[in-house]
């Protein structure tokens, strides 16, 4: 997967929008961080310019079993450790398997929105 296919695969989640907000900031490091949310709420952060991993936000369970059994996933990279895990894409995971990480991300942070939006993205997705 190209970093085309994974900006297209998290547009296509309901709700999805993009911005880059550390354009302005002065550590070139972060200036290309593309930031995938729903609702202004992040739920996916990837680098345009080394698309060598991506950071998104799990339910905390779920992320210390990914990282007890994938050795490509490891806690948030500048994020908090419990809800976010940031997963190398120079291992042996596939498309399918990322896809279903970024489907899990979307679900996790629409979960914690208020019903009234969380309705609208939930009967999105059906």
């Amino acid at each position: 997967m190209d970093i085309e296919e994974f900006r297209d695969y998290c547009l296509s989640l309901p709700g999805t929008t993009e911005k880059m907000p550390f354009t302005e900031v002065h550590r070139a490091e972060v200036r290309g961080i593309l930031v995938f949310c729903v609702a202004d709420r992040w739920y996916c952060l990837v680098d345009v310019d080394e698309f060598n991993h991506f950071t998104i936000k799990y339910p905390p369970e779920e992320a210390l079993q990914l990282r007890k059994t994938y050795e490509e996933v490891r806690p948030g990279w500048h994020m908090n450790k419990r809800h976010w895990i940031t997963v190398s894409l120079e291992g042996t995971l596939d498309d399918d398997f990322i896809r279903q990480l970024l489907r899990r991300a979307h679900a996790t942070l629409v979960a914690t929105l208020p019903k009234r939006e969380r309705v609208k993205y939930e009967q999105s997705a059906e």
